[in-house]
């Protein structure tokens, strides 16, 4: 009897050592989680590449890749929720709604985890940083450009977004509305917005009912990644190559076969990876309390350099990139 009690105490002994040693590791190993619009989305997964790539050079960084699958404000929350029981450090978050996933974001930072949004962006009492890719004057105003270029500068066009509650696609829209307003573009006229969720089959129907109810279009603009590949194949499907151009945001790797088909003309995005990379730093410059992670400092972005922050706690990257039939399946096989 004696006996198992001298093992018993040493169990709990090491059992105690060992709980105290998860303790003192415990601040070295910091988890961030992305929660992004919806799974399954080749943006979001680039996305994650680069948040891996942060990881690796930051060395004790743990991410926690998830989201709905179905781009929802409710998915979103749910999500959210879980990862606050789940005590991790830092949420970097695309959202959904501005505003609705405000009041668990906020629950969120009053447990202590740090809130950054990037790509579609949270309300300012939401979070404590939004990374914008690009700057949304550049990103409107290239995506009329583009459209203007493919059908000689005049004519009918049309805009396929994501959700109506999107913040960056409403943003780039408004933008979008005001340089169509510009002598230069003054031409071109802008029929209708359609949504399409972020879904392929709905986006691909509302592709298909702009080509049918409009039939003097010229043009699709979708700031979408989902949106502008479902377009551009209903713009085949519908054998209107050559008749209605296809234009807006995408990914090389999807959009490289809509180029040679004549579908697409010209394309942009910035670099997903990049994008990723650059919120997991600056969701860990804000973990570890670095005094540039604020509103007005900067954050040290690895490969990406020292990125600024203004009064408002917002940051961009740069401005997008032009894909076409030059230079896609070079940048294809990167994402």
């Amino acid at each position: 009897m004696k006996f198992r009690k001298i093992v018993l105490a040493a169990v709990a002994a090491g059992l105690l050592a060992a709980i105290a040693g998860c303790k003192e590791k415990a601040p070295d190993h910091i988890r961030i989680a992305m929660v992004v619009k919806n799974l399954g989305n080749g943006f979001f997964d680039a996305a994650h590449t680069g948040a891996l790539d942060a990881a690796k050079e930051l060395k004790n960084v743990e991410i926690i890749y998830t989201g709905p699958t179905t781009p929802s404000a409710e998915g979103q929350i749910e999500i959210v929720n879980s990862l606050i029981s789940q005590k991790v450090d830092a949420i970097i978050i695309s959202a959904n709604d501005p505003n609705a996933l405000v009041p668990i974001a906020k629950k969120a930072m009053a447990r202590g985890i740090k809130v950054v949004s990037f790509d579609s962006g949270l309300a300012k009492d939401g979070r404590m940083m939004q990374l914008n890719p690009s700057n949304a004057d550049l990103i409107g105003l290239k995506q009329i450009q583009m459209a203007s270029d493919a059908i000689g500068g005049q004519g009918e066009i049309a805009i396929l977004s994501a959700s109506a509650q999107a913040t960056n696609q409403n943003i780039w829209i408004g933008v979008m509305k005001k340089v169509l307003e510009q002598p230069e573009f003054n031409k071109m006229k802008l029929v209708t917005v359609a949504y399409g969720d972020d879904q392929s089959d709905k986006s691909y129907r509302e592709a298909i009912g702009l080509l049918r109810s409009y039939p003097h279009l010229k043009a699709i603009i979708s700031p979408t990644t989902v949106g502008i590949n479902a377009a551009s194949k209903a713009v085949v499907d519908e054998h209107l190559v050559g008749k209605v151009f296809v234009t807006g945001l995408g990914l090389p790797s999807e959009m490289a076969g809509h180029v040679k088909s004549g579908a697409v003309r010209e394309f942009a995005i910035w670099n997903p990876i990049d994008l990723g990379y650059a919120a997991t730093y600056a969701a860990y410059d804000f973990v570890k309390k670095q005094p540039g992670a604020q509103a007005g400092g900067s954050i040290s972005a690895g490969r990406m350099g020292s990125i600024a922050i203004d009064a408002n706690g917002e940051a961009a990257m740069a401005p997008p990139f032009t894909y076409n039939k030059g230079n896609v399946d070079q940048f294809s096989k990167i994402f």
